[in-house]
């Protein structure tokens, strides 16, 4: 079992040190221009969206890389170790009191890790070109309200891991996979109703004309739409986007206001096409599924690397920094598995959105506004694409589109 142990944590490190220096190679280098993105964009436009991109294509790969080395030195230190006996010499006898301490610790550290990248991604590199709306007080304000969000939420978390640890030696790894299960499902089901309004106001769309193209398009789908909502999301960026989200009654299409504002009426319908078609698709039931497929293979996994660090009758607190370099080797390197199948989706749905608008033009204008107003890189390296995009680049949608309408005009 300690050979096989070995052996993934092997696999997970060197596969996690490959992607991450591959990422950070074309971050930094992306090469030559694509031949057919200037067929559609200026080379300019194209420098520019590399130069957005490379920004912030840095900060998330140093984040990964700076909180994979802190957990594994930690680890390999046996600096884990002391702090994990510490937390159970102080908790005398209470073992979970021990454990939260150790979480809060672990926690503690890793946010102030993570916080140097999330401020220049979030906050200053937006700023810099020009996207932010928000004052610094405000996003502080938002990154605390996300990091206790994320406190309570990965307590409970914690909890449940160690109460699966203690109660079922044996299936504990089986019981987490239903526990995890249920979680994704509830959380789909209560984030856009709880979760969200905590950053954004929504309403319910009252402009005429969007509501009557809502009614054609839903008719077409043959959908019963309950919600379609707007977002504030000018009081925070100047970029506009769209998504689908919900489960069952919770279910609604959302639009920034920024996007009702700066796009014309046909590539607002292109938008509200596209998100009808992820509901029509079923994504969502879809993701969940694969998702929670996923996440078993994970906690059988998780199970094979943590039996050697507990015993049937002692788990100690340093099982769950083990457990996270764990989960965040697995989720880094299996990325590009589930960038894929949301890529997929995602083309799915544009080619629907088109069956349903009939307007092809519309449909790649809006993708080539967006990404030019979004500053996305229009010409990216081909292992970034693959490895962490989650939905295709603008050329590859423009090639998708056109596969099911009139191709649209070259410059």
């Amino acid at each position: 079992m300690k050979t096989r142990s070995t052996m993934i944590w092997i696999s997970l490190i060197t596969l996690a040190l490959l992607f991450s220096l591959v990422y950070l190679w074309y971050a930094l280098f992306p090469g030559q221009i694509r031949p057919e993105a200037v067929r559609f964009f200026g080379v300019e436009q194209i420098e520019q969206g590399r130069d957005y991109s490379r920004g912030i294509r840095i900060s998330y790969i140093l984040n990964f890389i700076v909180q994979t080395l802190f957990l594994l030195w930690i680890l390999a230190s046996g600096r884990g170790s002391r702090l994990s006996r510490a937390c159970e010499q102080w908790a005398q006898g209470r073992k979970w009191s021990g454990y939260l301490a150790f979480y809060l610790v672990i926690w503690s550290l890793l946010a102030l890790i993570r916080l140097p990248f999330t401020f220049f991604s979030g906050f200053y590199w937006q700023e810099l070109w020009g996207f932010s709306t928000q004052s610094f007080p405000s996003w502080w304000g938002d990154f605390l309200k996300e990091s206790l969000l994320d406190l309570v939420l990965g307590g409970v978390g914690v909890f449940l891991l160690f109460l699966a640890f203690r109660n079922w030696p044996r299936i504990w790894w089986l019981i987490c996979g239903i526990f995890f299960s249920l979680w994704l499902v509830i959380q789909s089901l209560f984030w856009p109703v709880f979760v969200a309004p905590l950053f954004n106001h929504f309403q319910p769309i009252a402009n005429p004309e969007i509501t009557s193209m809502v009614n054609e398009l839903a008719n077409k789908a043959d959908l019963a739409i309950d919600e379609m909502l707007v977002m504030d999301a000018s009081i925070r960026t100047t970029k506009a986007n769209a998504y689908f989200a919900g489960v069952g009654e919770t279910k609604r299409i959302v639009l920034y206001d920024n996007l009702l504002n700066q796009y014309p009426k046909e590539e607002i319908k292109a938008v509200i096409a596209h998100e009808m078609a992820h509901w029509q698709k079923g994504h969502i039931a879809r993701g969940l599924f694969l998702g929670t497929l996923g996440s078993f293979l994970v906690w059988g996994g998780a199970y094979l690397v943590l039996r050697q660090e507990m015993s049937r009758h002692h788990v100690p607190p340093l099982v769950w920094a083990v457990f996270l370099l764990f989960v965040v080797l697995v989720n880094f390197v299996s990325a590009p598995l589930q960038n894929s199948i949301s890529r997929q989706m995602e083309i799915e749905a544009d080619q629907t959105a088109v069956l349903l608008t009939e307007d092809p033009q519309a449909a790649i204008q809006l993708q080539m506004n967006l990404a030019l107003k979004n500053r996305s890189d229009l010409s990216p390296p081909k292992f970034i694409e693959w490895f962490s995009y989650t939905h295709p680049s603008v050329l590859t949608r423009i090639e998708k589109i056109n596969e099911v309408g009139v191709p649209f005009p070259l410059k």
